[in-house]
C-alpha cells in the first residue's frame, strides 16, 4: 500500500459514523459438562517452540474441524508472530473467512512487533473496510507502525481518526499518540497532547511523562527534559534511566553519574546505560570498572550489558578483562546466542587472540551475516589470508550471502597479504556476481592493495576511474604507499588532493613531513609544519595501551607521567642497547625534525608502543606473551625494535595498531615487513 493509498483510506473510513461492533466469536455447541475442544487445542498452540510443532497443531485443528473459531485462529496467528514466521500468520488470516477485532488486533499487533509496519497499516484500514470498529488495543500497534513509517501526514491523519473512535483520552492510546509524534520528529505535537491531557493522565500514567522525556533527550533539550522529569508525580526507573541516556548523549557524564548515583532502585537498564554511556564517550576503563561494580552488588547482566562490557574490552586490548567476562558467562548460564558470541568473537580476534576468537565462533549458536563477517575481519586483520578466504566459502556453503562489509573483510585480507590479483578478481565479482555496488571503503582497499604492492600508477589510474569523486580515505591510501615506495612526486599530487579536501585534517600535512624528512627535504618539512602551525592545525598525539594483571595502562609519546617511569626509562635503554648489538639500527628517518641523530635516537626512544614495550617486560612474567594497542600505525623504528626484543626476550609481542595485528616472534613479524 502506497503512502496516499494509506491517507485516502484513512480519510474515507474515518468518518464520524457509528461502527457496527463485529466481535463476535464463532463456537461449537457442547454439552454442559464437556470441555470445548478449544480448551485442548489453545494451550497446545501456546506451548509450540517451533514453527514445526504450530504446523500439526494447526493440522488437528483443521481435522477437528475448528478452523472456524476465531478464539483458535487468534492464537494460531499470534504464535505465528512470536516464532517470526509472519507469512505464515497472515496465510491463516486470509483463510479464515469471518474476522473479527481479535483476529484483527492478533495481527496487526504481531506485524508491528515485527516490523511490518506497512503490512500492520494496511490491515487497520481492511479491518476499517470490512465496518470492524478498533478499539484501545487495536489503536497503539497502529500508531507504533505508523512511528516505524516516519510519515507525518498518516500520523495525523490517524490522530484524527483516534479522536473520532472517542478513543484520544484513553491512557494506553494517549501514550502511545504521544509516543508517535516524538518518533515522526514532532515533539511540539506531543507537548501540546501531553498539556492538553487531563490530570488524572499525568497523574496516573509515569510512561506519558517517560516518552517526552526521552524525546526531550533526544532532540538535545536537556533542560526541557529536566523540568519534566522534576515536575513528575512519581518516577520509576525508566524515568531515571532516560533522563540519564539524554546526559550521555550530550557527553556529559558527570551529570550522567551524579542521577545515577541519586537512583534510588538502580535495574539492569540503569547499569547499562551508564557501562554503554562510559564506551561510547571513550571511557573504556570506567565503562568495566562499572561492569565490575555492577557484579558485586549482585545485579545480573542482560544481553546488552555484556555486549557492552565487551565492546569497552575490545577498544582498548583488554584481553584479561574480557576472559573474566567469558568465564563469567560460562559460570553463570549464558547462552552463547548471535549477540553474545559475535561480541565475544570479536572481542578475542581484537584483543590479539585470534585461536579462542576462532573456537568462540564454533560454539556460537544461530550465526548470522554479523558473526560472520566479525570472524572473517578477525582472519583479515591479522594477516590469515588463507583462513579468511575458508571463511568465506564456508559461509556461502552455510547459504548466507555475503554483503558489502564481507567484500570489505575479504579485500583487506587480500591487500594485508599481498595478494593483488585475487583481491582485483574479488572486487569484480562482488559487483558482477552479487550486484553490490562498491563504496568509498571499497575503492579506497582497492588503492592500498595496488599503492602497497608498488602499483602506482595502476593505483592512480583507479583513482581515476571511480565514478564519484575520490574521497579523503581514498587519497590517504596512495599517499601511505607513495611514502612507503619513496615517490615524492606523486606523493607532492597526492597531498595537494588530500588538503583540498580537508584543509584542518592533520594526517595530509604529517603525511607530507614524512615525505619530506625521509628524503632529507628539511626546508619542505619545516615549511609544511609552518603551514599547519598558521592554519592552526594540530597532529594527533600517540598512545598505547597495556593490559597488566587486569589493569590497563596508557602511554603517551614522550610520556613521564607513569608511576613507573624511571623503571620503564632504563628499561628501554637496556632493551634498545642490546638491540644494537643484534644489529638494530634506529630508522631516523621517522622522526620529522632536522636535528642531529643522536637527537633523532631519542625521539624515537619516546613513541608511546615502546614505552609500553618497556613497561610490559618489566611488569609480566618471563616468556608471556605482552599485547599492546596503538591508535596509530607503527612506525618502521619501532616494528624494527619490536622484531629485536622478541627475539631477545624470547616472548611473543601482539602489536595492534590502527591498520592490522602484528606478530612478533624469534625476530620476525607475522607482516612479514608488508604494512
Amino acid at each position: 500500500m502506497s503512502k496516499s493509498q494509506g491517507l485516502k483510506a484513512l480519510s474515507a473510513l474515518f468518518k464520524p459514523t457509528a461502527f457496527p461492533a463485529k466481535t463476535t466469536t464463532t463456537t461449537r455447541a457442547h454439552g454442559p459438562s464437556s470441555p470445548s475442544p478449544e480448551t485442548h487445542f489453545i494451550p497446545l498452540i501456546h506451548a509450540s517452540k517451533t514453527l514445526s510443532q504450530l504446523h500439526q497443531i494447526h493440522a488437528q485443528i483443521i481435522l477437528h474441524d475448528l478452523f472456524t473459531s476465531s478464539r483458535v485462529v487468534t492464537q494460531l496467528i499470534s504464535s505465528s508472530c512470536l516464532l517470526k514466521s509472519l507469512d505464515y500468520a497472515l496465510s491463516v488470516f486470509r483463510r479464515f473467512d469471518l474476522p473479527n477485532l481479535f483476529v484483527f488486533n492478533a495481527l496487526i499487533r504481531g506485524l508491528a512487533e515485527n516490523s511490518r509496519f506497512e503490512g500492520s497499516v494496511s490491515h487497520f484500514v481492511l479491518m476499517l473496510r470490512l465496518s470492524v470498529r478498533p478499539d484501545r488495543l487495536t489503536l497503539p500497534f497502529v500508531l507504533k507502525s505508523v512511528a516505524g513509517l516516519a510519515d507525518v501526514e498518516l500520523g495525523r491523519c490517524l490522530h484524527g481518526g483516534v479522536v473520532k473512535l472517542g478513543l484520544e483520552l484513553d491512557s494506553f492510546v494517549r501514550v502511545s499518540l504521544v509516543d508517535m509524534y516524538v518518533k515522526i520528529g514532532e515533539l511540539g505535537f506531543g507537548l501540546q497532547l501531553f498539556d492538553e491531557s487531563p490530570e488524572r493522565n499525568k497523574a496516573d500514567s509515569i510512561l506519558l511523562w517517560n516518552v517526552l522525556i526521552n524525546g526531550c533527550c533526544k532532540v538535545g533539550d536537556l533542560s526541557k527534559a529536566a523540568a519534566l522529569f522534576a515536575a513528575m508525580p512519581q518516577r520509576n526507573a525508566g524515568s531515571w534511566n532516560s533522563l540519564i541516556n539524554g546526559f550521555i548523549w550530550k557527553g556529559d557524564l558527570n551529570r550522567a553519574r551524579e542521577l545515577f548515583v541519586q537512583i534510588p532502585e538502580k535495574n539492569v537498564v540503569s547499569w547499562t546505560t551508564m557501562i554503554n554511556g562510559f564506551s561510547q564517550n571513550g571511557d573504556h576503563e570506567k565503562a568495566l570498572s562499572m561492569f565490575w561494580r555492577m557484579l558485586e552488588e549482585g545485579v545480573r547482566p542482560n544481553d546488552l550489558t555484556v555486549v557492552s562490557a565487551l565492546l569497552a574490552c575490545t577498544k582498548i586490548g583488554a584481553l584479561q578483562a574480557g576472559e573474566r567476562i567469558h568465564n563469567y558467562l560460562s559460570s553463570n548460564g549464558f547462552q552463547f546466542n548471535r549477540g553474545i558470541g559475535t561480541a565475544l568473537v570479536d572481542m578475542y580476534a581484537k584483543c590479539g587472540d585470534i585461536k579462542s576468537a576462532s573456537r568462540v565462533f564454533v560454539q556460537t549458536k544461530g550465526k548470522d551475516l554479523l558473526t560472520w563477517s566479525v570472524m572473517i575481519w578477525g582472519w583479515a586483520i591479522h594477516g590469515c589470508f588463507d583462513q579468511a578466504l575458508q571463511y568465506f566459502e564456508k559461509m556461502k556453503s552455510a547459504g548466507i550471502k555475503p554483503d558489502e562489509v564481507i567484500f570489505l573483510a575479504i579485500l583487506t585480507a587480500c591487500s594485508h597479504s599481498g595478494n593483488v590479483d585475487q583481491g582485483l578478481s574479488f572486487f569484480e565479482s562482488m559487483r558482477l556476481e552479487y550486484s553490490i555496488e562498491p563504496t568509498m571503503k571499497h575503492y579506497a582497499i582497492i588503492v592500498d592493495l595496488l599503492g602497497r604492492a608498488g602499483r602506482l600508477d595502476e593505483a592512480l589510474s583507479f583513482i581515476q576511474s571511480i565514478p564519484t569523486n575520490p574521497d579523503f580515505v581514498i587519497w590517504g591510501a596512495l599517499f601511505c604507499a607513495c611514502r612507503a615506495h619513496k615517490n615524492i612526486e606523486m606523493a607532492e599530487f597526492t597531498a595537494q588532493q588530500l588538503l583540498q579536501l580537508e584543509p584542518k585534517h592533520p594526517g595530509s600535512y604529517v603525511f607530507l613531513s614524512n615525505v619530506y624528512a625521509t628524503v632529507g627535504r628539511w626546508e619542505d618539512v619545516e615549511r609544511v609544519r609552518i603551514l599547519m602551525k598558521t592554519r592552526g592545525v594540530e597532529k594527533d598525539p600517540g598512545w598505547s595501551y597495556i593490559e597488566v594483571e587486569g589493569q590497563v595502562h596508557s602511554f603517551v609519546a614522550g610520556d613521564h607521567a607513569h608511576e613507573r617511569a624511571d623503571e620503564v626509562s632504563l628499561k628501554l635503554e637496556e632493551i634498545t642497547a642490546s638491540a644494537k648489538q643484534e644489529g638494530y639500527m634506529p630508522e631516523t628517518a621517522w622522526v620529522l625534525h632536522n636535528i642531529e641523530e643522536e637527537e633523532k635516537e631519542d625521539a624515537l626512544g619516546s613513541h608511546s608502543e615502546k614505552l609500553a614495550l618497556a613497561f610490559g617486560l618489566i611488569s609480566t612474567a618471563p616468556g608471556s606473551t605482552i599485547r599492546i594497542v596503538k591508535n596509530l600505525r607503527v612506525c618502521g623504528d619501532c616494528h624494527s625494535m619490536m622484531k629485536y626484543t622478541s627475539k631477545l626476550s624470547r616472548r611473543e609481542i601482539i602489536l595492534r595498531d590502527i591498520k592490522r595485528f602484528h606478530h612478533f616472534k624469534d625476530g620476525t613479524c607475522s607482516c612479514g615487513d608488508y604494512w
